[in-house]
Parts: C-alpha cells; structure tokens; sequence
C-alpha cells in the first residue's frame, strides 16, 4: 500500500521540515527562558525593580516611542491587574502595573506586553493579564532607554480614582482594604547609585532598601565587604547592615533602622556609603583575611527573589 502523503505544510523558506521543527522548539525555549536582567540597558532599570519589588503605592510617567496618550507605570492597580486607559471624561491617560496577578518569569517582556496593549486599545479598557505570550514587541522598541524616572509615593491608593469619578461602595471596599495593607514608604537619597525607599513594616524597626545597578556582582559584594570590614557599612547610630536582596539581576542592600527616627534623616550616610562603596569598586586588590570574613558574611545573609 502506498504510503500517504502528508498535508502541504508552510515552511519557512529555505527550511526543511525538520529544520523548522527544530526551530520551533528552540523558539519554545527561549520563550521559557529567564531573562537574566529584565530591565537591563535602559536608565529607570533600578527604578523599575524596585517598584516591582519593595514599594507598595507608587507611579511614575514613562517615557514612550510612538505613544498617542500619556502612560505611567505602577506598582499595584486595582484587582491585581496588568493594564487600564481611563475613559476619556477623565483624561485618558492609561497605567501598567508592575505588581500583578498574572505574570511570567520575565517582567521586561510582560512590561512590553502590557505597553503594547495600551498602545493599541481605548479609553475605558481593562487587561487582566500581562503574561507575555511571544506577540509582545522587545521592550527597547517601546520605552526610551536613556529616560529615568521621577516616581511619585503614595501613602495609600486614592490615586487609582480620577477626580471626579463616581466611588461604588464596592470599589471604596476594595480601596479600603488596599490602604489598610500600605506600609509607610519614602524615597530617600539624594544623588546616589541606584535608588533607595525607606519603609516602616512594624515590628519595631524600619528599613532601606537601595537597589543598585551593578554591572559585576563580585566587585559590589567585594565593596561591601571592604567597607564592612572598616566597620562602615552602616547609615548611623542606631543602625545596621541586614543583608543583600538579588532580584531581576541587581543587588539591593538593606538596612535596618530606628522606626522613630525620621525617614529623611538618612540623606549624609547614604551619600558617605555611596562614596565609599564608589571608591571601592575601583580597587581591584585581593580581599584582606577580615574582608574575606565579611564577605562570606554577607553571601550567607543573602536573599533571591523570584
């Protein structure tokens, strides 16, 4: 009996069919693959993350290639989701967020999932989801790489509703219930590395976290080490080096503080730790024996997210 012929198949040209079934899974792969950093190459990287991660109420206006409306990026929106454009009675101005329900591994391609979908739909539209799928254009053909970002920090979450807009008891619950979860949160830091939010969780102490875009993981912790090992690798009296968090590829140390002391307070001893650790990246001597103590010290307190 004659073999039967297979359906007429569309190849990409030039491809057999097991050259493109090849292809097909390597495109599956890389699909599945982690981005190593998300935001990396673009100015508001440090921004981004630490939006994402350590800030609870915040926003701040982007800065778009070819955008017809005015867009900001956010931590939370309300249910969790990945995308509104308000209707036009109340601006139009649309709102990603980076703090959603839905997601993959890889925020810089949900973001540009996210943005895509704000560029091609209306006033008065919702996207629940910001899982990247594959159909997202790469995230430096949406959003400027050298443009940095002025956030805006909230206290709570009045901002989601445009002045004007009518407030349904169920969404004052829903507002309500996100309020009641906002830790208090200040940017702080004048001109330094990175960027740095102050946070009072309770529990009797307060925190910095200071997200730093590092290049080389090794000469930053070996910084720190170095300027652990002086005994000034801390912002103060009354305060101490709690560890590193790594996310999306950069290091963010953290210290904890005095929650009765003021969150502006901190401004010189940022700026001396900025100096020190500045200057320290420029030294490329082997790590004295105490510097070598430090540093396995601070890989030991190390905590990965996502």
């Amino acid at each position: 009996m004659a073999k039967k012929k297979k359906n007429n198949e569309q190849l990409p040209e030039g491809m057999s069919r097991r050259q493109a079934k090849l292809a097909a899974r390597a495109a599956e792969r890389a699909a599945l693959e982690k981005d190593p950093r998300p935001f990396g190459g673009f100015a508001a990287e440090a921004s981004l993350v630490a939006m994402q991660e350590f800030v609870p109420s915040a926003t701040a206006k982007l800065s778009l290639k070819g955008f017809d409306k005015d867009v900001y990026v956010s931590t939370v929106l309300p249910g969790a989701s990945a995308a509104l454009i308000r209707d036009e009675e109340f601006g139009g101005e649309a709102f990603v967020g980076l703090q959603v329900q839905s997601h993959t591994h890889n925020p810089g391609r949900d973001l540009a999932y996210a943005l895509n979908w704000v560029k091609n739909n209306k006033p008065g539209s919702t996207l629940e989801s910001t899982a990247a799928d594959g159909t997202e254009p790469a995230l430096s053909e949406l959003l400027e790489e050298s443009a940095e970002l002025d956030i805006n920090v909230y206290q709570d979450f009045a901002w989601w509703m445009p002045e004007g807009a009518q407030i349904t008891p169920q969404v004052a619950q829903s507002m309500q219930m996100a309020n009641d979860s906002v830790i208090e949160s200040h940017q702080v830091g004048n001109d330094i590395e990175g960027i740095a939010f102050w946070a009072n969780a309770g529990g009797g102490k307060a925190h910095i976290r200071w997200v730093r875009p590092n290049d080389d993981e090794n000469a930053f912790l070996n910084a720190l080490a170095r300027v652990a090992a002086r005994g000034e690798l801390n912002l103060g009296e009354g305060t101490k080096f709690a560890g590193v968090f790594r996310t999306h590829g950069l290091i963010a140390p953290v210290f904890d503080l005095k929650p009765e002391v003021a969150h502006d307070s901190y401004e010189v001893e940022l700026a001396r730790v900025d100096k020190a650790l500045a200057e320290e990246l420029k030294n490329d001597a082997n790590l004295t024996a105490d510097e070598r103590k430090q540093l396995e010290n601070i890989k030991s307190r190390q905590v990965t997210l996502r």
